[in-house]
């Protein structure tokens, strides 16, 4: 008999600060699991914060916080020359912060997701991604780290001994060849908007470990969880249609919390 297959739905959330909103935060959290919560320095501020983690708490959904770089102009997409040391800073910086939310909220963060371009940052330099990963378990070995599934930075970020790690896929982007997300300076052929089609290739993750990419070649994509930017249009389509499909092909759909191994 095989194995149940568990599957996290993480969607960035909180992203809106002062005047500004950015995201359909309540309609888009009933249908995750886990909230990457933004942290002040590419979105969000205290107040978003603290109602984010209460939504989150309202809705059974994970805390999870979505540190990004000092770049709230450039909303976190805009590179950044920094080090490993201040990466961890910068990490670590707003970790607490919203550790400090959950903490009186009466929750725990259950993982970290860094946001933006850091990605393909820690892909070109291990270095930071490493000190990610460390910086995580020097904070709380229980917290998970979430990363980019098929790359480099998730091989490196494994090699720091006793860090949890969640691989991610995306349904809401399309796969080049080699693993990668097709860049976003392509516009929509970047994007996948149809909540059909963003369901298919959710599934096709989650109970294959697959993923098509943009020429049509089948790779493999083994995931733990599964994002939605909040961003997106039509995020909150998006994200139902996925939790659906995922729950008719079979998935057990929780909170990392609940089924990832320690």
């Amino acid at each position: 008999m095989s194995q149940p297959v568990h599957i996290d739905i993480n969607c960035d959330m909180g992203e809106s600060y002062g005047r500004w909103t950015l995201g359909h935060d309540e309609e888009v959290m009933p249908n995750i699991t886990s909230a990457n919560i933004a942290c002040g320095f590419h979105g969000g501020d205290p107040h978003v914060m603290r109602r984010t983690v209460e939504l989150a708490i309202q809705h059974g959904v994970a805390v999870g916080a979505h540190p990004g770089l000092p770049d709230l102009m450039g909303f976190g997409r805009r590179r950044m020359d920094v080090s490993p040391a201040e990466l961890k800073d910068i990490h670590r910086y707003q970790v607490g912060a919203l550790a400090a939310f959950a903490q009186a909220a009466g929750t725990r963060i259950q993982h970290v997701k860094p946001h933006g371009i850091q990605y393909h940052m820690f892909e070109e330099n291990l270095p930071l991604g490493r000190a990610s990963a460390e910086q995580v378990l020097e904070l709380d070995p229980e917290i998970i780290l979430m990363t980019m599934a098929m790359t480099k930075y998730d091989a490196e970020a494994r090699k720091v001994k006793g860090v949890r790690i969640a691989a991610e896929g995306f349904a809401d982007r399309v796969y080049a060849d080699d693993g990668q997300l097709v860049s976003r300076k392509l516009g929509k052929d970047a994007l996948i908007t149809d909540p059909a089609k963003a369901a298919e290739q959710a599934v096709r993750m989650a109970m294959e470990g697959k993923v098509r990419t943009i020429t049509g070649k089948v790779i493999d994509a083994k995931v733990a969880t599964i994002c939605i930017h909040g961003d997106s249009p039509g995020s909150d389509k998006i994200v139902a249609a996925v939790r659906e499909g995922l729950v008719k092909a079979g998935a057990i759909v929780k909170p990392l919390r609940d089924w990832l191994p320690r």
